[in-house]
């Protein structure tokens, strides 16, 4: 595995890759001029030492080393890999996807954690295409293990090849998608769920509160572990997946769903929204929640471990993987 990595944007998700990387024994160049950037990376590496601490069984390799860089270019110079987590603008991103193009070396896979743009909308302009891909993480990054990889046409199998098996190396569960396609996979479905939860705000149906129970207290456990296909099948009893398609198929004829509009975000929705979920949260602070987030997720997580199921199985591949790697005692 490569020593050193470049992050390109500090923000959330670029915080959350750079307390990943550290954590794997990557030394990391991190590259944002945003007042306020290295506070944020140094509380999430606090945050993310701690869950993941109480995650593993098995000790973590010796820390790799931060170096806050001068400069894009001093960041990306020698890296092996690189990360760019700029905001979801798409000219922001190709205009600082250019710059790292330009100042990296040509090997070196670049990815971008874009949660919507195509590995095709963002190659535009770049002198080496071939190499610049979609890594698109779960917040928090250095806990959640899943990361979509999306590649074009344009892209090199072996680029993609050493990118797949970088991430693979920090304990990453790769899903590497078949074709590209405007918001992966993860982030369509996600999508659909939101746009239904607006409107269930929006007509007075119900509160964020309610919504989230219902989530959290009903099929969010089930999709935690089996996700909606295994779900399913399981509901269709001992006939399985055949059964429940014959039975509640005719179900989706019905007008239940309004995933064709969206609702306008209108000032009076959006006050709406933000005062319930203000309510729903108790006043928390944002860091006491991420907290608690985490606990909730180490546990989940673990139990699944235990049981040798879902995420559990890639925690526990990673735990193997590090075994190898810690230093004696």
């Amino acid at each position: 595995m490569t020593a050193r990595a470049a992050v390109v944007g500090g923000g959330v998700v670029g915080a959350g890759w750079t307390a990943r990387l550290l954590l794997n024994g990557i030394d990391v160049a991190l590259w944002d001029p945003a007042p306020g950037a290295e506070h944020l990376v140094r509380r999430t590496l606090d945050n993310a030492r701690r869950a993941v601490g109480a995650l593993l069984d098995v000790p973590l390799p010796p820390e790799g080393a931060l170096y806050l860089a001068g400069s894009l270019e001093e960041a990306v110079a020698d890296a092996g890999y690189i990360q760019e987590s700029v905001p979801e603008r798409l000219e922001a991103k190709r205009r600082v996807l250019s710059e790292i193009d330009a100042a990296a070396a040509p090997e070196t896979p670049v990815a971008s954690s874009t949660s919507g743009f195509k590995p095709s909308d963002l190659q535009a302009g770049l002198r080496h295409p071939e190499r610049a891909m979609v890594a698109h993480p779960f917040v928090p990054v250095y806990l959640l293990p899943l990361v979509e990889l999306s590649a074009s046409p344009r892209n090199d199998p072996a680029a993609v090849d050493r990118a797949t098996a970088f991430l693979d190396g920090l304990g990453m569960h790769v899903l590497r998608l078949r074709k590209e396609i405007d918001a992966h996979i993860a982030d369509r479905l996600l999508e659909a769920v939101w746009r239904e939860a607006l409107w269930l705000v929006k007509d007075g149906v119900a509160t964020t509160a309610e919504i989230d129970d219902a989530i959290r207290l009903g099929f969010g456990l089930r999709w935690a572990q089996m996700g909606l296909f295994e779900t399913y099948r399981i509901a269709g009893g001992e006939e399985g997946m055949r059964h429940f398609l014959l039975q509640f198929g005719p179900s989706l004829l019905q007008p239940w769903s309004r995933l064709t509009d969206v609702p306008a975000l209108t000032g009076d929705l959006v006050e709406r929204i933000v005062a319930q979920s203000e309510e729903q949260s108790g006043g928390l602070p944002v860091h006491e929640l991420e907290e608690i987030r985490d606990d909730n997720l180490v546990a989940i997580m673990r139990a699944l471990k235990a049981n040798g199921w879902g995420v559990g199985k890639t925690i526990a591949e990673a735990e193997r993987r590090l075994g190898g790697m810690a230093e004696p005692s």
